[in-house]
């Protein structure tokens, strides 16, 4: 298995403080702003949406791997992400990123190893542990009513 991997993206401006982003082999182009704090348009994508994105959809992706590796079957997952950004030492950083997972089971049974599954994808997600942000894992663990007998 290879152990090096490289991801490339292209981030071209178009006018005021707007651009768009793509990707080799990746369609369709996103068009992107400043955030409306920083003069930016509002209704884009940031590139501040980007990196809470990353860490979202890198959890989602982790996290299925590791139920996969488990031979744990979720019945859904959804990661909401919210990032805080700060001004320290004179300039602005994320200095917290909050990964809010429901994870849908099937039964009561599971939800110690679900906790233990969600907890393990924190830990080991690519994008989160790359970030200097502290990272606040607040999971929710839905459970499946039960079939009413007929």
């Amino acid at each position: 298995m290879n152990s090096d991997y490289e991801y490339r993206s292209t981030a071209r401006w178009t006018r005021d403080r707007r651009g768009v982003v793509d990707a080799e082999e990746i369609d369709p182009a996103i068009d992107f702003s400043a955030p409306p704090e920083f003069q930016g348009q509002a209704g884009l994508w940031t590139p501040e949406h980007f990196l809470v994105s990353a860490v979202a959809a890198c959890f989602v992706t982790t996290f299925l791997a590791i139920a996969e590796f488990s031979k744990f079957e979720p019945r859904s997952l959804e990661v909401a992400a919210e990032g805080t950004v700060e001004k320290a030492e004179g300039r602005f950083r994320f200095t917290r990123v909050i990964v809010r997972p429901v994870l849908t089971i099937e039964n009561e049974g599971q939800r110690e190893r679900a906790l233990r599954l969600l907890e393990k994808a924190e830990r080991s997600c690519l994008v989160s542990q790359s970030l200097h942000s502290q990272i606040v894992l607040e999971p929710m663990i839905a459970v499946l009513a039960p079939a009413s007998a007929k």
